[in-house]
């Protein structure tokens, strides 16, 4: 089976693409082929983030890689927090800073409409290939449910009455950006397979 880098060393992000592209690829985080660096997001945009990702696997391991960024973009706010969504409050990672300072910045607005987009970066041989994932909502006016991780207690996927933080993986993952864009890419890969 062909192996794979997913440039991320969230091990709950490897095992969740490992589900979604059984019997397709072995997949390997940063940390299995043994890439410690700390990979510069500079880019202003989901998919040049993901882009730098994929390229450094590429161009320092020879690996084949999968590559994300994603974040959450707030009407009212412009877009914000946006490519700085992970460290909207400055450190970087910190989720509850991030969601006190979203919450803050949103007092007083009735516009909660939102989105979660990703963009996943697919570099195969020689070929790159963009694969985006969006999905809109609410956000509300405190946090609710303790599963999922970033922004998941504050935002209500349309259609639904609970946030993703109240939705168990089995729940979320198949209405999720990241899962969407997922899907795309992996329809993509099977249909690439039949014709090949």
């Amino acid at each position: 089976m062909r192996e794979i880098c997913l440039a991320t060393n969230n091990d709950h992000k490897a095992f969740e693409l490992q589900a979604m592209l059984e019997g397709l690829f072995e997949i390997k985080t940063l940390k299995q082929i043994g890439c410690i660096e700390d990979i510069e997001e500079t880019a202003n945009t989901f998919q040049g983030n993901s882009l730098i990702k994929a390229q450094y696997v590429k161009a320092h391991y020879g690996l084949d890689c999968i590559a994300d960024d994603s974040g959450l973009e707030v009407e009212a706010l412009g877009g914000e927090p946006g490519v700085f969504s992970a460290r909207y409050a400055g450190e970087h990672g910190n989720h509850e800073k991030n969601m006190n300072r979203l919450l803050k910045n949103l007092e007083g607005q009735s516009n909660r409409r939102a989105q979660f987009r990703t963009v996943i970066t697919l570099i195969l041989g020689e070929e790159t290939h963009f694969f985006e994932g969006i999905v809109e909502g609410e956000i509300t006016k405190e946090k609710r449910g303790n599963q999922g991780f970033g922004y998941d207690p504050l935002f209500v996927p349309k259609g639904f009455d609970r946030t993703f933080a109240e939705m168990g993986a089995e729940e979320k993952n198949p209405i999720s950006h990241r899962g969407r864009a997922i899907e795309k890419m992996k329809a993509f890969l099977l249909s690439s397979d039949s014709n090949s």
